[in-house]
C-alpha cells in the first residue's frame, strides 16, 4: 500500500531567512505530484525540509501517519524515503556500483532491480566499476536518480531529475518515472521541464515566496494557459 505526504502550515528559516512560510501541501498516495514555481519560490527547501536536512521551525509533516517533521535525514530514509537532490550529492571517489550500494543502504543490491534501472540507463552497467567523478553532467543525474529508486521506496523527493540530460535520456526517465509510478510509489518532484511535468505528473502544487499558492490536476494547468500565465508567468507550450 502507498501512503500519502503531508505538510501543514510548515515554516523554515535557514539562518536569518524565513523561506518556507506556512506550507500547505498534500502529495496523494501513489501518484505523482509536481512541485512547480519560479526560482527562489522554496521548492528545493521544501524537498529538503521533508527529507530532515533543514529542520522545520514550525508545522507537521506526515507520511501516512508517520511524523517526519522531527527526524533527522537518516531517519525519514529508513521510512522507505528515497531522495534524488538537485546537486545530485554523489561520492566522486567512489565508483557507480558503490554509490549504489550506498543508496541500498545495509542491504545487497538485487540484481533484477538493477537490470531494470539499466534498461533505462544503460549507461551506469557501461561505467558500473568506474569512478563518478569521472561521469558527465547528465550521466551523474542518471547515477543519482538510480541511486534514489535502487530499492523500493514509499515516496520520492526528486529534484530537477532532467537538469543536463539529452532529450533521449529525458524520454528514458518520462518511462523510467511512469512504471515506478505504476507500482503505487508517492512521487514529490520539482522540475523545470514542462514536458516532463504534463507526461509524469498527476497532481500539482504551484509556490511562490515560501507558500503553495495553487492545487490542482496537472492535466487542467497543461491545458489552461491563462493559469499557466498567471501563476508560474511562462505558457508550457513555449517551454517543451
Amino acid at each position: 500500500m502507498s501512503v500519502a505526504l503531508t505538510l501543514e502550515g510548515v515554516h523554515t528559516h535557514i539562518g536569518r531567512y524565513h523561506i518556507l512560510q506556512g506550507v500547505d501541501l498534500d502529495a496523494p498516495a501513489g501518484l505523482t505530484t509536481m512541485l512547480l514555481g519560479r526560482n527562489g519560490a522554496g521548492k528545493t527547501t521544501t524537498l529538503r525540509t521533508i527529507m530532515g536536512l533543514w529542520r522545520a521551525s514550525k508545522g507537521r509533516i506526515a507520511l501516512g501517519a508517520t511524523p517526519l517533521q522531527n527526524l533527522v535525514a537518516s531517519d525519514v530514509a529508513r521510512l522507505g524515503v528515497g531522495y534524488a537532490p538537485e546537486t545530485m550529492a554523489l561520492f566522486s571517489d567512489l565508483s557507480v556500483k558503490e554509490n549504489l550500494m550506498l543508496g541500498a543502504r545495509a542491504r545487497p543490491l538485487d540484481d533484477a532491480r538493477l537490470a531494470w534501472i539499466f534498461g533505462f540507463f544503460p549507461v551506469l552497467k557501461k561505467f558500473w566499476l568506474s569512478r563518478a567523478g569521472v561521469l558527465s553532467g547528465g550521466q551523474k543525474q542518471m547515477l543519482s536518480i538510480a541511486r534514489a529508486i535502487v530499492e523500493p521506496r514509499e515516496l520520492l523527493l526528486i529534484d530537477e531529475p532532467t537538469k543536463g540530460l539529452s532529450p533521449a535520456i529525458v524520454g528514458a526517465l518520462i518511462a523510467c518515472l511512469n512504471e515506478i509510478k505504476a507500482t503505487g510509489v508517492t512521487i514529490l518532484m520539482v522540475e523545470q521541464n514542462f514536458r516532463v511535468a504534463r507526461e509524469v505528473g498527476d497532481e500539482v502544487c504551484i509556490m511562490d515566496n515560501g507558500r503553495i499558492v495553487h492545487r490542482g490536476g496537472m492535466a487542467e494547468l497543461a491545458v489552461d494557459d491563462t493559469l499557466q500565465n498567471r501563476l508560474l508567468g511562462l505558457s508550457l507550450d513555449a517551454h517543451q
